[in-house]
Order: structure tokens, then C-alpha cells, then sequence
């Protein structure tokens, strides 16, 4: 009784940090979705190249649409949990909303991905492996519906976990593209500070440098995700084979 109490307590918990950090990062998203379309409106029209923190028109749409986006898929988990009544746990959110703090408002409004190094590769690292619990959780979840039934080994679990993650970020790669291709943008990095237009391998080293850091991070989240699922299988073996000792004798 005293283990269920302390349970209940720790994902009330849980599910009040997860409620304040969700109103603090949409807060700040939509402080920084104003700030950024009253800035576009005054920036001066060529971009700054002898400053490169400073910042021009271009630099701005980028962060509008960045706030937006971020504005409209913080919702994603509550959504998916009311569609498809299913539980998200409140840990896996809060890292979420975390993600998008750390993406936007620290990469895109505090400019972090210019002032601190490697910043893009250590997100794209963090979220891969986010996206490969996510994955694990996908699966964990098909295998507890009774219909359809579906039981996976875990090195399929851990492949779709795998799989699962480098998708979504060849996704987040092409949104990349399609942003800079439209709206003009750098979020692919093919532009230097100093405003040199890239070709050939160097234009795609931002690229291939995102998803080479998506696949390492998601593979070892699913490597030990595989460990884990391994002993759990060898765990409920024992216990079937000692159940089915217990009944023979």
C-alpha cells in the first residue's frame, strides 16, 4: 500500500514538473515569435557580414518559422495521447519540451548555434536518442495491445527503434532543405559567416554531419535498449522452465 501511495505521488509528481516546463517553453516561444516579427519589420535588409552575430531580415524569417513550428508540435504528445489513448510518460515529455527549449529559443533566438561550438551536433545527438526510447516505447506498446497481436524479438524492437529515429531525422533534414530552398534561409549551414556559398562535399558536410551524430546517438540508446529486452527475454524464460519444473514434479 505504501509502494502504490509513493507511486501515485511520484507521477503526480512528475506530471506537475511536466505542466510547468510545458508553460515555460511555450512562453518563451511565443515571447520570441512577437520579438522576432517586430525585428524583422526593422532589420536592415542586407544581412550583416563583418558582425556575424548580428542579424538581418533572413536571420529572422528563420527564426519565425522556427517559433512557429515549435508553437504548433509542443502540442504533438497531448494530441497523440487524445487521439490515440495512449500514455506518453511524463519524463519522455519533459525531455521533449526540453529539446524544443534547447533547439529554438537557445539554438535559434539566443543564436547557440553560432556562439556555442558543436551545439547543432550535440542536439541532433540528444535528440536521436530521444527518438530511439520513442521508438522502443512505439513497440513497447504494439506488443501490450491485445488486437492486433503483435510480438516482436528484441532485435526487431531494436531495429524499428533504430530505423525509427534516423527517419525522423532524414525528415528534419529535408525540412532543413525545403526551408532554405523556399524562404531563403541557412539552416543547412551551405553559407559561411563571412558569407561564402558552398559546393560540392563542403555544402553537404552539415548535412551528412547531422545524421552520421543522429545514427550514433540513436544506436547506442538502442543497443541498450537491446540489452535490456535480452535479459528481460532470458529472465521470463527461467521463469517458465522453474514453473514448468514446479508443475512436473
Amino acid at each position: 500500500m505504501v509502494k502504490v501511495i509513493k507511486l501515485k505521488l511520484k507521477v503526480k509528481m512528475y506530471e506537475k514538473r511536466k505542466n510547468i516546463v510545458f508553460i515555460i517553453v511555450l512562453g518563451l516561444l511565443v515571447i520570441s515569435l512577437i520579438y522576432s516579427v517586430y525585428m524583422l519589420i526593422t532589420a536592415p535588409t542586407t544581412d550583416p557580414l563583418d558582425k556575424p552575430y548580428d542579424r538581418g531580415k533572413s536571420d529572422y524569417v528563420l527564426t519565425i518559422l522556427q517559433c512557429l513550428v515549435g508553437t504548433v508540435v509542443i502540442f504533438l504528445p497531448s494530441r497523440i495521447e487524445q487521439k490515440y489513448r495512449i500514455d506518453i510518460p511524463d519524463l519522455m515529455e519533459i525531455l521533449y519540451f526540453i529539446f524544443l527549449f534547447c533547439a529554438i529559443f537557445l539554438g535559434e533566438v539566443r543564436n547557440f548555434y553560432f556562439k556555442i561550438p558543436y551545439w547543432d551536433l550535440i542536439l541532433h545527438g540528444f535528440s536521436a536518442a530521444m527518438l530511439g526510447a520513442m521508438g522502443f516505447f512505439i513497440v513497447s506498446y504494439l506488443n501490450d495491445m491485445e488486437k492486433p497481436f503483435i510480438h516482436l524479438s528484441p532485435f526487431f524492437v531494436a531495429l524499428f527503434a533504430f530505423c525509427f529515429a534516423l527517419a525522423c531525422g532524414t525528415v528534419w533534414e529535408i525540412y532543413e532543405f525545403a526551408a532554405d530552398s523556399i524562404l531563403g534561409t541557412n539552416m543547412q549551414k551551405f553559407i559561411t559567416e563571412e558569407g561564402v556559398v558552398l559546393i560540392g562535399r563542403g555544402a553537404l558536410t552539415d548535412t551528412m554531419e547531422d545524421l552520421i551524430v543522429d545514427a550514433i546517438g540513436s544506436f547506442i540508446v538502442v543497443a541498450i535498449g537491446y540489452i535490456n529486452l535480452k535479459k528481460q527475454q532470458r529472465q521470463s524464460k527461467k521463469l517458465v522452465v522453474e514453473e514448468l519444473n514446479i508443475k512436473g514434479d
